[in-house]
């Protein structure tokens, strides 16, 4: 008997510490599905939604209306608490909208101003410093890492050059190919802080290369955390105030922010959620500083057109810099790689039933109970941008809505032009 409780006393500690160590991973995989997931904490949607939204260009008036009404067909489809969206033409905002709710257990309507994560489309946001600093000639595309950071944590990076990083063809690993296992673990259980971005190096700084530098594609939020690091330390300070600096105060992008910066974080931060059917569970609380310049800032739909309008300032960025950015990068055999990546931006040609070719750079992201998209259309002048606080099992189920919303508004009487 005493042998028994023994070892139940032993085995106790054991036990505790591994839930502790499986719980963040159960959490990973329960939102995608791969997981059962516990019968409370569920919401549900019912009755008429709230909708509202802004016209700042009487001339968008009906498409705004048309838009509103889009949004709402488009939420109730994919099953989403909030849908929000903003459209720019020039360097103004033209329309803002949003329908559902940011909370919905407390019944709180999301608005033109409530904040989601985005993502991945925090790229386009490193992406645009990078093209600052490159405008400045304080980095050179395709100088090797060894010039900007003499003492690299890992020897393979030494021949690395930023537009490599940029376009994915540095051979860096993603989260799960990640060959770092405590670092791995990290990136699962999202709950360490980083308070510099160089110090996120360390999650994936004894992982090999997956190919030689410029030889292949392959997408990696890691590698964008890499590019942060060397940013950082060519302007001689920390990321979060450089890209302050560099984009998010010259576009006014007042609601844009690290998701881990509690101190910002207000009532717009929308409540961000997983799903089963027509049931909500709220997210569990994360740390994104381990990917920040790849996938851990939050911002609005209007904040991301703002973004967008940029690269049509010549004052900000020169036509030459917005071209060499939106350009799809070539591999070293000299093909164009295999998602027509540029440096932080993925750019497209679309036909559109109504408008016909539409040619975009645009950047979407995932996060934890969250989905953007912008996209700025280049002959239009026009930045679109929305989010959502829920995950779709696959992103077009989300992002579908690019084509009536451009459609709508591409077609409300402004002429295309080539800027």
């Amino acid at each position: 008997m005493r042998t028994k409780r023994w070892v139940i006393l032993v085995s106790m500690p054991v036990l505790l510490i591994v839930v502790w160590l499986a719980w963040p991973v159960y959490q990973f995989y329960a939102h995608r599905g791969e997981a059962p997931m516990s019968p409370f904490g569920w919401h549900q949607i019912e009755g008429e939604v709230p909708a509202n939204q802004q016209v700042f260009d009487p001339r968008f008036e009906q498409a705004g209306s048309r838009a509103l009404a889009l949004m709402e067909e488009h939420r109730s489809k994919i099953n989403a608490p909030a849908l929000s969206a903003a459209v720019a033409f020039g360097d103004e905002l033209a329309w803002v909208g949003a329908v559902g709710y940011s909370d919905i257990e407390t019944q709180s309507p999301a608005t033109p101003q409530t904040i989601f994560r985005i993502g991945s489309t925090s790229k386009a946001i490193t992406g645009t410093t990078l093209a600052r600093l490159v405008e400045r000639k304080a980095m050179d595309l395709d100088a090797p890492l060894s010039r900007y950071l003499p003492e690299l944590p890992n020897a393979e990076w030494a021949e690395i050059t930023p537009r490599q990083l940029a376009s994915h063809s540095a051979g860096v690993p993603h989260y799960k190919e990640n060959g770092d296992l405590a670092g791995l673990y990290r990136t699962i259980a999202m709950d360490h802080h980083y308070s510099d971005v160089r110090d996120a190096l360390a999650i994936f700084d004894e992982s090999p290369l997956l190919f030689e530098p410029g030889a292949d594609f392959y997408y990696s939020s890691l590698g964008t955390v890499l590019l942060g690091a060397v940013m950082s330390e060519v302007a001689g300070m920390p990321y979060r105030q450089l890209v302050q600096q560099e984009v998010i105060g010259p576009a006014r992008m007042t609601g844009t922010f690290a998701d881990s910066d509690r101190d910002k974080r207000t009532d717009r931060l929308a409540t961000f959620y997983y799903s089963e059917g027509d049931r909500f569970r709220e997210w569990r609380d994360v740390d994104l500083t381990h990917r920040l310049p790849g996938g851990g800032f939050v911002s609005t739909p209007s904040d991301l057109a703002r973004l967008g309008t940029m690269y049509f300032d010549e004052d900000y960025l020169s036509p030459q810099t917005r071209e060499t950015f939106w350009t799809p990068q070539r591999l070293a055999d000299g093909e164009v790689n295999e998602q027509n990546y540029a440096l932080g931006w993925r750019w497209r040609e679309w036909d559109i039933d109504g408008v016909g070719i539409a040619r975009n750079a645009n950047h979407g992201g995932v996060s934890r109970g969250s989905q953007c998209w912008l996209l700025v259309f280049v002959d239009y002048t026009m930045s679109m941008a929305f989010c959502t606080n829920r995950k779709t099992e696959e992103f077009i189920e989300f992002g579908s809505l690019y084509e009536p919303l451009f459609r709508e508004f591409a077609t409300a009487g402004i002429p295309p032009s080539s800027p």
